[in-house]
């Protein structure tokens, strides 16, 4: 099981790890503001793809029927509709999104990008199945080999284009990979069914993943929206950079967590002792990978981001350890949306995620009023805390683990976020490593981090018996 984990983690790593590459060498070759018209490629495609998701990918690999090889070729047409369906709606928002940006020069890429949902949309689906039975290894091939291949696609792109063009061309290579790759690693043929009985209990296995998608676009791309429109392009690649370098760690972390976890805790479904264990060193993951995020941005933020984007970049400096708290509160919650889950109760990420939404409003009048990004940033961090505490609440509720194991480590957790923004405010980030780890207020915040994770009895259990059964 470790050796399995371990190639996921290190497979959806080098896929991510590719794509910040890829968004590093870009921001390098072309001007921040062209980067941030780049920026709002993502944004765009992130729209339609999450305002259509119904988690098919997941429910191949939860339900009880999901070997079954019609159930199969079905989510593969209702896939394919999905994908034309997405495509149709980016085509026509393409001209009124590029004037809300007040880019409306470049409404004609929107309009390509459109061409990448019904690409996706003709993905083999038994790269998921196979995930029912822990063979993650094509599901990893396709996640890592796209990137690598739109990176290296990016030299001939930069001698022909030396603006956002780069950024447009290399997505449209991707998608056309990934979907190549996942018929080259199947082994099923692939057929498309369009089974209207299944599509309909898709759909209701979904909705609650649809409405978390639509909450998911605001949680991701709310405030890169709110601070592209407000204060321009330039300004938007610097925010946008910051949160991709936050969030990209954090992504690869929790999906690997879930399709770790997602399995073993479906398969425990009837035993109620191991489900609640497992649900509860689940959760402590989640808040792992939160916790590593901070430490690693506290000790090395400042100098990587010099080193990765040099001089041109430096302001992400001051907003960079406000938004990791921010990623960090965020990626907490995973654990307990991937429990909620596995019992098939998949509205209760959507209702964390209410708040971090909500809140948009809010921060949307607070730039417009301040012109300060710091205050959007401490607006969504409060959404985050208030979210990851209804996420713990409901999934204890509703499916009956138990609460103490996790009260300690969630409130040292919550130190660690405190010591790490107090150390901020007073010895922001800097960008030489000499100069960063001389200040005292950094160790205060490891000290804390890493007592954290040493309270985490159950993941600590978990990875134990994990290396046990391996050495057998």
């Amino acid at each position: 099981m470790l050796k399995k984990a371990l190639m996921l983690v290190s497979g959806n790593a080098f896929g991510s790890a590719l794509l910040l590459l890829r968004n590093l060498i870009v921001a390098r070759l072309i001007s921040p503001e062209d980067y941030g018209i780049a920026a709002t490629f993502a944004i765009s495609m992130s729209l339609v793809e999450m305002l259509s998701y119904l988690g098919l990918n997941q429910m191949i690999v939860v339900d009880k029927d999901g070997d079954d090889e019609h159930m199969q070729n079905a989510l593969q047409g209702f896939q394919l509709l999905r994908g034309i369906f997405s495509s149709m709606v980016l085509f026509l928002i393409a001209v009124p999104y590029a004037r809300f940006m007040d880019i409306e020069h470049v409404a004609w890429a929107y309009q390509v990008i459109a061409f990448i949902p019904l690409i996706s949309g003709l993905q083999h689906y038994d790269m998921h199945r196979l995930k029912r039975h822990l063979k993650f290894g094509p599901s990893v091939i396709a996640q890592a080999v796209p990137p690598l291949v739109s990176v290296l696609a990016l030299w001939p792109l930069a001698l022909i284009y030396d603006d956002y063009r780069i950024m447009l061309v290399a997505l449209l290579v991707q998608a056309v990979a990934m979907v190549v790759l996942s018929h080259l690693t199947a082994e099923r043929r692939y057929r498309l069914l369009f089974d209207f009985a299944i599509m309909r209990s898709a759909t209701i296995f979904g909705w609650p993943l649809l409405l978390n998608g639509i909450l998911l676009f605001g949680v991701f791309n709310g405030e890169r929206l709110i601070v592209g429109r407000e204060l321009g392009m330039g300004q938007l690649a610097i925010f946008s950079m910051a949160m991709t370098l936050t969030l990209t760690p954090t992504l690869v972390l929790a999906g690997a967590c879930q399709s770790l976890f997602l399995p073993q805790l479906s398969g425990a479904l009837d035993k109620p002792g191991s489900f609640r264990w497992l649900g509860v060193a689940s959760i402590e993951a989640g808040l792992a990978i939160g916790l590593l995020l901070i430490l690693g941005v506290v000790l090395l933020g400042g100098p990587l981001v010099h080193l990765l984007l040099g001089d041109k970049y430096l302001p992400i400096l001051n907003i960079l350890v406000p938004i990791a708290v921010v990623q960090a509160i965020r990626v907490m919650k995973s654990g307990s949306s991937t429990v909620a889950l596995a019992k098939k109760m998949s509205g209760n990420s959507a209702i964390s995620n209410l708040f971090r939404v909500i809140s948009l409003p809010l921060s949307w009048v607070a730039l417009i009023q301040t012109g300060e990004v710091m205050t959007v940033i401490y607006i969504a961090m409060a959404a985050e805390v208030l979210g990851y505490l209804v996420s713990v609440y409901l999934v204890v509720k509703r499916t009956e683990l138990t609460l103490p194991p996790l009260i300690v480590p969630s409130v040292v957790a919550a130190l660690t976020c405190i010591a790490a923004l107090v150390s901020d405010w007073n010895y922001p980030p800097q960008p030489h490593l000499g100069l960063q780890l001389q200040h005292g207020s950094l160790w205060l915040v490891v000290a804390c981090g890493l007592t954290s994770l040493a309270l985490m009895s159950n993941l600590r259990g978990y990875l134990i018996r994990t290396l046990l059964r391996r050495e057998r």
